[in-house]
């Protein structure tokens, strides 16, 4: 993973205490539940992401009347 880099955050009392009941629970590092969190938030973003991508390409496949592979196939074969 390379060197740590030590940051400074600030959180609400009820989140700050959920997040160390958390630590409790799973066995882990405040700064461990932290980076996991960061780490789910990072994926979820980059799903959704794709999921835009997707749309945005099933779209333009459905007007050009692309439903299938074979019709992709044959639509790039032209």
């Amino acid at each position: 993973m390379g060197a740590a880099v030590k940051k400074t955050i600030s959180l609400p009392p009820e989140l700050a205490k959920e997040a160390e009941e958390i630590a409790r629970a799973e066995g882990k590092t405040l700064s461990a539940v932290v980076q996991d969190a960061l780490r789910a938030t990072r994926a979820a973003r980059l799903k959704a992401e794709l999921r835009g991508i997707q749309g945005y390409w099933s779209r333009k496949a459905r007007e050009k009347g692309l439903l299938s592979e074979k019709d992709l196939e044959r639509y790039l074969r032209k």
